[in-house]
């Protein structure tokens, strides 16, 4: 499990590069991930969203060093959220010695709403003997959701892995609506 104490005022987690020697001016965990991850516990998501898929996917990673899947699951497509093993997730994220994030690179804009982060997630396993660094190398997809009755607009992540019934000309799941083989169809 990840030394982390998020008590004391220690480098954020999304800011720990291990393929760069040193960071300039990395941020505490309470100047970077922390508001995030507080205001979706306490349901305030409308007053602090991510700005960017880059920023919600340092957030994201963040929770999972800090073991916080609930913050996993809501900022997951909403669509998506109720298919998501909260349990499984949690477990995993406790299993694993977390070692530090690289961004690869982002796409802040592709069409209207979607995004990508291409990340590496570095880690060690708790059932890894060989105690080598592991790197979970993906390119993410994000959407930018409006809420209608809130006129506001969030982050999400576009989970791949989750097993949906949907055909190419039904509306999208994000609610944009578009057709699903035109919006999101074209990135999971």
């Amino acid at each position: 499990m990840s030394l982390f104490i998020p008590s004391a005022p220690q480098i954020c987690p999304c800011q720990i590069n291990p393929s760069i020697e040193k960071v300039d001016s990395p941020l505490s965990y309470q100047e970077c991930c922390q508001p995030y991850h507080d205001a979706l516990s306490h349901e305030n998501m409308d007053e602090l969203g991510a700005e960017t898929a880059e920023r919600l996917m340092r957030s994201r990673y963040s929770a999972f060093v800090l073991v916080k899947s609930d913050y996993i699951v809501k900022t997951t497509l909403p669509a998506q959220q109720a298919l998501l093993d909260e349990k499984a997730i949690k477990t995993w994220a406790e299993e694993t010695d977390w070692a530090g994030l690289e961004i690869v690179q982002h796409t802040p804009t592709l069409g209207k709403r979607h995004a990508q982060v291409e990340f590496k997630a570095y880690f060690n396993t708790s059932n890894d003997t060989s105690n080598q660094l592991q790197a979970h190398h993906e390119l993410s997809a994000f959407i930018k959701v409006k809420d209608k009755a809130t006129n506001t607009a969030h982050w999400y992540f576009l989970d791949p892995t989750v097993a949906m019934t949907v055909t190419q000309k039904q509306p999208c799941i994000c609610g944009s609506g578009e057709k699903f083989k035109r919006c999101c169809g074209e990135y999971l």
